[in-house]
């Protein structure tokens, strides 16, 4: 169906648009800060809401509400942990890489960057991350990719995984977005091809991510397509939910960029 706009309705469009033209062109990025050091400091204990271990090649998943956070932590060796979201109160609004990387210039993600929905808000701020060395590309490993990695052994893959979660939520695997892997050191060369740059990872990385809205959450701990491993011997992980710190005016997350200062003006808009 078409939809006729007004021309009162047109100009004040364009107008909304060429102020936030004019503010993305004013606005100074600010520079984001070295990874967070190793070792990993402890979570306050009257904070931490769950803490559980996923096995190697292995799921899990979790409500997540807006103001709490996950630490996933690399206590037991590198282990790449794919992870997918969904909105709480909408699950037809879910995790977009797309335009986590096109609104903020990068596919380096590290502390100070947030991930974005397919409707232009943000769902996590990434306040601690000791790798930098995320993927946001490739996707995770299938049966397919699996059975041509490791023949003749049977494994787990983060495609199946991932439909199970889905499935636990009444979702279908249509309804699945694209994974972003974390603690996965991929890289593009010039002439457009992916590699493994495997001295970028540390055994005892973590990472930390706040939710900025309520929602479902899912891990998946199989190996990366690219690990060049030839055994199949994933790592498990620790997982803590915790309860985060409240954000200040200045939270790096929240005014790095104009891009996210966009994207939390979305979430201001649509939160209860």
């Amino acid at each position: 169906m078409h939809v006729r706009r007004s021309a009162e309705e047109i100009a004040a469009n364009r107008q909304r648009y060429e102020e936030h033209q004019k503010k993305g062109l004013e606005f100074a990025p600010k520079t984001l800060p070295s990874p967070s050091p190793l070792p990993a400091p402890a979570i306050e204990s009257t904070a931490i809401i769950h803490r559980e271990t996923i096995p190697g090649g292995w799921y899990w998943s979790t409500l997540l509400k807006r103001g709490e956070a996950l630490r996933i932590d690399q206590q037991d060796g590198a282990s790449t942990v794919a992870l997918v979201a969904w909105n709480a109160t909408d699950i037809s609004e879910r995790l977009n890489l797309v335009d986590t990387v096109k609104v903020q210039w990068t596919t380096a993600l590290g502390k100070g960057r947030v991930i974005f929905s397919d409707m232009g808000r943000v769902m996590f701020s990434m306040i601690e991350d000791s790798s930098g060395a995320h993927d946001c590309l490739m996707g995770g490993s299938t049966a397919a990719s699996n059975a041509a990695k490791y023949p003749g052994v049977k494994t787990r893959n983060t495609r199946d995984n991932f439909v199970l979660v889905a499935g636990k939520l009444g979702l279908d695997r249509r309804d699945i977005p694209a994974v972003l892997n974390l603690f996965a050191p991929v890289r593009i060369d010039d002439a457009g091809g992916f590699h493994w740059q495997g001295q970028r990872s540390n055994s005892g990385d973590y990472a930390e991510m706040r939710a900025e809205m309520d929602m479902f959450v899912g891990l998946s701990t199989c190996p990366h397509p690219l690990d060049p491993n030839p055994v199949y011997a994933p790592a498990p992980i620790t997982v803590s939910r915790f309860r985060a710190a409240a954000p200040g005016k200045d939270d790096l997350a929240r005014t790095a960029t104009a891009e996210a200062v966009r994207g939390f003006e979305n979430n201001a808009m649509m939160q209860p």
